[in-house]
């Protein structure tokens, strides 16, 4: 059986590189060839051997102690830590499948009905339903789009966020959240390579190794029809499904961001009319 990737060391070494001396009180003397802290930095500061965090990085030793790990995520001012406990498993994994999503039809009726922009992302962020809300919002929200793709590949899509920049490392950092460390999965496999290779920007979040919640926020959209429009967004867990999540976007009651957002409504409805067509008596 093939051994497993070397993600803790990757993640490691990704994070060390995020942490200036300053930030751990180390002071600065001449010139620093490498970015952020230095192994030997880190090793002691967490009360380690240089070797021994050594043969970490490397993949010489995958199975440290959470003790060990703990001090090392309090060094890399890790906010929690539980992920990189979590890339510490002992023994060999099998290879991942894809894992196939389906959309109870309950599920697909209730976000059709919602009197909100709603839609339902899976876990590899593919659309697995959107109401004509949410396509007004974007129509990168339907059936079979995904979330990574449109954001990082679509140009359109990219002008929507004023604050693109946070918005896209807060996309990735989620969805390394849900994948884990089954970055040997063909569909994560495929998604970040297609992306690696056409975007300079999602290879460079890539690569920090950011985790994060995939959690609700408050967004403003940069909409062609409204023009700036602020949205609170909810993301809700769909229960019995690992990685479904429901997400829903909302307005302050009163405000213009709720007349822009009913104007939005107002003009899908129409368009839905308009592509009625009727029968000829």
């Amino acid at each position: 059986m093939p051994d497993r990737s070397n993600v803790l060391g990757e993640y490691l070494r990704a994070r060390r590189e995020l942490v200036t001396p300053d930030q751990v009180g180390i002071p600065v003397l001449g010139k620093r060839r490498v970015p952020g802290l230095r192994r030997e930095e880190v090793a002691m500061l967490a009360g380690i051997s240089a070797e021994y965090y050594l043969r970490l990085e490397q993949g010489r030793d995958r199975n440290p102690s959470a003790q060990v790990l703990e001090s090392i995520a309090r060094v890399l001012q890790l906010e929690d830590d539980s992920y990189l406990l979590s890339l510490a498993v002992e023994g060999p994994r099998r290879r991942a499948t894809p894992r196939r999503e389906h959309l109870p039809s309950s599920t697909a009726r209730f976000v059709a009905q919602l009197p909100f922009p709603a839609f339902v992302e899976g876990r590899y962020l593919d659309v697995l339903a959107a109401n004509r809300l949410a396509t007004a919002i974007s129509p990168r929200l339907r059936l079979g789009g995904n979330r990574l793709r449109d954001v990082f590949l679509d140009p359109e899509e990219r002008a929507l966020f004023p604050q693109w920049e946070g918005a896209a490392a807060a996309l990735v950092a989620g969805f390394r959240r849900t994948v884990g460390t089954a970055t040997d999965d063909p569909r994560v496999t495929e998604l970040v390579g297609e992306l690696s290779i056409a975007s300079r920007d999602f290879r460079r979040l890539w690569a920090r190794h950011d985790i994060g919640p995939r959690a609700g926020a408050t967004l403003t959209f940069d909409h062609p029809q409204v023009g700036p429009i602020r949205l609170d967004r909810e993301k809700l867990t769909v229960n019995g499904h690992d990685g479904m999540m429901l997400v829903v976007y909302h307005a302050e009651p009163h405000t213009g961001d709720a007349d822009k957002l009913a104007l939005l409504a107002s003009m899908a409805s129409t368009v839905r009319d308009c592509a009625r067509t009727p029968t000829d008596p």
